[in-house]
Order: C-alpha cells, then sequence, then structure tokens
C-alpha cells in the first residue's frame, strides 16, 4: 500500500452531520484537484481515514515549515 502524505493543514469550522469532524481542531489535508473544483476537501478525519467534506467546514492554514513538520510527526497519515 502507498502512503499518503498530508500536503496542507486545515482547521474545522463547523460539523454539522459528520461525526468523525471536531470543531478546532487541525486536520491534515489531501491534495484532490477534482474534489476542489466541486469545492470539497479531503482531510484524514477522527476515523484516521480520508474522506471528502465540503470546503465551507474547513480554514486552511498556511504554516511555518517548522509547525508543518511537527505537524507531520504527530498527525495521523493514511496508508
Amino acid at each position: 500500500m502507498k502512503t499518503i502524505r498530508p500536503t496542507r493543514y486545515a482547521v474545522c469550522l463547523k460539523n454539522k452531520n459528520c461525526e468523525d469532524l471536531i470543531v478546532r481542531k487541525i486536520y491534515p489535508v489531501i491534495h484532490d484537484e477534482k474534489a476542489e473544483k466541486e469545492n470539497h476537501i479531503r482531510v484524514i478525519d477522527e476515523s484516521g481515514e480520508d474522506y471528502l467534506y465540503p470546503a465551507s467546514y474547513f480554514f486552511v492554514l498556511e504554516l511555518p515549515q517548522k509547525v508543518e513538520r511537527a505537524l507531520r510527526r504527530t498527525l495521523p497519515v493514511a496508508v
């Protein structure tokens, strides 16, 4: 199996009808061009799997490299 590395991070702003999202938590984002064109974002949620959610549920963060490296070491990675 291929390991998927997050390319960005986003903070959850709302979780209406989504049991696997926690508001104010930072989630790894997986690049998905097709989903983004349809106003969705692919994140690794609380289940540990990557799923599509409405992009409006998140704010994508621009983080310093040092912070991104630290998050990569501590947040889950989809396999």
